[in-house]
Parts: structure tokens; sequence; C-alpha cells
């Protein structure tokens, strides 16, 4: 998995600052998340690592998928990607383009794990505390996994705070066999 964040970091940058500079952030975001999603099929995978067709016609397929939905700067992007033989590296540019562009705007994507279902309430409540911990404005997405017991497991990038029931029984667990 490192490998392929090293190898896509170049290209999700570059992307980055080209959005960037042409103030088309949110645009190449939904398009790459587009491509992504496309070059995670089945059948555009083959394609995409078929041997016997050369960067040039790979790129051209990938693109004509899209019609004229791309614009020209995306296609060429995709060329460079094919050039290099780049373009299954499609999902891992995407999603550091997302990440580059959360830090800009300041923005975290949450997800909370809970045993039961959160009221709006409780949600908005969660929001805030971790908008004020994190310093961020946060997109907050719920689940429910009713194998946790109870408590909530929080991730927010990088970050993962387990407030599980089950979290906490393992550490106990730990804590005592150790």
């Amino acid at each position: 998995m490192a490998e392929l964040a090293t190898l896509a970091r170049p290209y999700a940058k570059a992307a980055f600052r080209y959005a960037q500079a042409t103030k088309n952030l949110d645009p190449w975001f939904t398009t790459l998340n587009l491509a992504s999603t496309v070059a995670s099929q089945g059948k555009v995978q083959a394609l995409l690592d078929a041997p016997g067709l050369s960067s040039e016609a790979k790129a051209k397929a990938f693109s004509d998928v899209f019609g004229d939905a791309l614009g020209k700067d995306f296609v060429n992007f995709i060329h460079v990607l094919a050039d290099n033989k780049r373009l299954g590296l499609l999902t891992e540019i995407a999603e550091q383009y997302s990440t580059l562009k959360s830090q800009l705007e300041k923005t975290v994507d949450v997800e909370i794990t809970t045993a039961f279902p959160l009221t709006e309430a409780e949600q908005q409540k969660l929001s805030k505390a971790l908008a004020s911990k994190l310093e961020r404005a946060v997109e907050l997405t719920s689940r429910v996994d009713q194998s946790l017991l109870g408590g909530a497991l929080v991730r927010a990038g990088d970050t993962v705070i387990d407030g599980t029931v089950r979290g906490r029984l393992t550490k106990l667990a730990e804590t005592l066999t150790s």
C-alpha cells in the first residue's frame, strides 16, 4: 500500500496544484472520483492491464468511455498517466487529492460507528465537539454496527478514537494479562 501511495503522490499533487491554479478544485475532485470509480471496474481494469495495448490506445479507450465529459485538461492528465503506466493508480490519486483538498479547506471527513442509531441532536453535538477538537469543519457520517455492544468508534483521517465497550474490554483484558 505504501508503494502505491508513493507512486501516486506526485500525480495527485500535480493535479491538485493545477486545479488550484485554474480555480477548478471541485470539478477536478468530481472527475477524479468518477475516473477512479470507472477504473476500478473489472472490464476497465482488464483493458488498462492489457499487455498488447499501447499507452496511447489505453488512454484513448479510457477517455472514450466518458465521451466529452472529461474536458481537454483531464484527458491530457489521463494520457500522462498512461504514458507513465500509472492509470492503475487513479483510485490512490483520487484519495490523495481528496486529502489535499480537505487540508486546504480545513475540513475532515469523520465516520462514527455506534451500536445503536444516533439521533440528529446527538450527531450535531458530536460534530460540534469534534470540530472544536480537530479545529476543522466536520463532515460526519454515521454507521451502525451492533457487534460493538455500546459506545462509539470515531475515525477522522488517521485518527481513531475507540470508545466502544468491545474496545474497552479488549484493553482491560490486555492489561490483566500483561
